[in-house]
């Protein structure tokens, strides 16, 4: 069976992907720092009949998310998708507020935990000669909020690094995309009025889509 590994895996969109790709008969590794939501995780997806097993790392620690990934190609054969989603805390910094010491949780959640991953997982991608990688940003990382400057910079950087991975890999088989989400994530119920939104539920739809569809080096989802 293909297996896609969800870095950043939670109870809204990550779970939510797990099940449009689970349901299409793939087995789901999910990885994000707390073991008690993973497993609660694994547990509702096994009762709808599907296969996941849960992987602990803190997406920000290089060695610990290489572990997991490896653990998880050790458990289940070969990642044939990543989805990068990781939540590296939402912090309100005006551009010129930014320091090292804001800007650094940021990289090294979004941008050098997506490096990291890819180099787990490539490798084995590309000796099959197939694979997709599906990354995730805000809109910000196309246009800039200017209370949201440092997730920005971390943001625009993985995009930028997606789309030239999405420009140099199609040849060898390897499709990427980046996925730039710029409205709300969740139910009309948990919406305050005014605000765009789209549920995990569709959205998941969408990185489904581009995995079969192969067309788009970028999808953007806005109101």
């Amino acid at each position: 069976m293909p297996t896609i590994a969800i870095v950043g895996a939670g109870p809204g969109l990550g779970l939510s992907i797990a099940k449009v790709f689970g349901g299409h008969g793939f087995d789901v590794a999910l990885i994000s720092r707390n073991k008690d939501k993973l497993d609660a995780l694994v547990a509702e997806l096994a009762e709808t009949g599907l296969t996941a097993e849960g992987f602990p790392a803190d997406v920000a620690d290089p060695d610990q998310l290489t572990g997991a990934l490896q653990a998880a190609i050790a458990r289940f054969g070969r990642i044939d998708v990543l989805e990068f989603s990781p939540h590296a805390g939402l912090t309100m910094t005006a551009p010129k507020d930014v320091t090292l010491d804001k800007l650094r949780p940021q990289i090294d959640a979004l941008l050098y935990g997506a490096v990291a991953a890819v180099q787990s997982v490539l490798p084995g991608m590309l000796a099959a000669g197939s694979g997709t990688l599906l990354f995730t940003t805000g809109g910000g990382a196309i246009t800039p909020y200017p209370m949201l400057a440092d997730t920005n910079i971390a943001q625009a950087g993985q995009r930028n690094w997606a789309l030239n991975l999405h420009n140099t890999l199609a040849e060898q088989g390897i499709f990427v995309a980046n996925v730039a989400i710029n409205l709300m994530i969740g139910t009309q119920d948990q919406a305050p009025e005014g605000v765009p939104f789209r549920t995990p539920d569709e959205i998941a739809l969408d990185y489904w889509n581009l995995h079969t569809e192969r067309d788009q080096a970028e999808h953007f989802i806005g109101a």
